[in-house]
């Protein structure tokens, strides 16, 4: 968390020193993009296998129109179907899915789910980078706007790594859009929200997004993105909107997704630690840890 907040700073004062430099001649201005911007919270649905109603309820969605799970329709192919329902199987089974929640886990969740914002999201803004920090587990994104190539050497990360442009659509002197593309490798397991939708195994992802403030409101901004996966028929795009927290001093809440978490992973079994600090099973007849490396006494 301190390292965290180190680099939070430090991004922080790099757009303020920027920013106080005055701009050459010619060159586009960029867009206020500063606050403290949070998801649209639309209203969820899930629906009824059975006869097809919908009741409110479920988690934030890959497209936030759309309720989650199958509602979002996502595309997948027909292998990733039946992985999607196996993954479903078990999480009514009492288990993480295949693709176990990030969070669960305390682990990032990366592309593209961290485009869900789960907490309010920064942008800084500078001339050759972008950044968007997030105020839990997700990693700092970096849209690098200098001109440069993708590297061929990449280590692979949840978040991949992001080159942009800004693009001054009227001609007007002023930067409006930001378009980006991400690619991989990636780590896995990812997925587009906690219902584990999935993404290819092959973790060779690309995500195109272009960032703009609403024509008619400038506290709302869109990210319409496109996913390019091996997992769905055809490129996905949706348009995610955030809007733009009216407090000028913002308060970002620090978290830690240890504290108080009660879920224990052992190889690939997810237990729940009890109030009396023993294990207890998630799902039925679960088996229990091995105890290979313990000394076994007789009762």
């Amino acid at each position: 968390m301190v390292c965290r907040r180190l680099i939070h700073a430090m991004a922080a004062a790099t757009v303020l020193v920027t920013s106080a430099v005055a701009a050459p001649a010619g060159e586009a201005k960029y867009p206020d993009w500063s606050g403290a911007w949070e998801r649209w919270y639309p209203p969820n649905w899930v629906i009824d296998p059975g006869n097809g109603t919908r009741t409110a309820g479920g988690q934030p969605s890959h497209d936030q129109s759309k309720p989650w799970a199958w509602g979002q329709e996502a595309p997948l192919t027909p292998e990733y179907k039946k992985v999607y329902e196996q993954s479903l199987a078990d999480q009514a089974d009492g288990g993480e899915g295949l693709f176990f929640n990030h969070g669960v886990r305390c682990m990032p969740g990366g592309m593209p789910i961290t485009t869900i914002a789960f907490a309010p999201m920064q942008f800084v803004v500078t001339p050759s980078v972008t950044y968007i920090l997030t105020s839990n587990q997700e990693p700092i994104r970096r849209i690098y706007t200098d001109g440069r190539d993708f590297p061929t050497d990449l280590t692979p990360t949840f978040a991949g790594y992001s080159i942009g442009r800004w693009v001054d659509p009227d001609g007007e002197g002023a930067y409006r859009v930001l378009e980006a593309e991400t690619r991989g490798p990636f780590k896995s397991p990812r997925a587009y929200d906690a219902s584990g939708l999935p993404l290819a195994f092959d973790n060779e992802s690309i995500f195109k997004e272009r960032f703009h403030l609403d024509k008619d409101n400038p506290n709302i901004l869109h990210n319409e993105i496109t996913v390019i996966d091996h997992a769905l028929t055809r490129p996905w795009s949706v348009d995610k909107t955030f809007r733009r927290n009216p407090n000028p001093h913002p308060s970002w809440r620090e978290t830690s997704c240890t504290e108080g978490n009660n879920q224990v992973f052992i190889g690939k079994e997810n237990y729940f630690l009890s109030a009396d600090g023993n294990l207890m099973p998630t799902k039925k007849d679960q088996p229990p840890p091995s105890l290979k490396y313990f000394k076994q006494t007789q009762n």
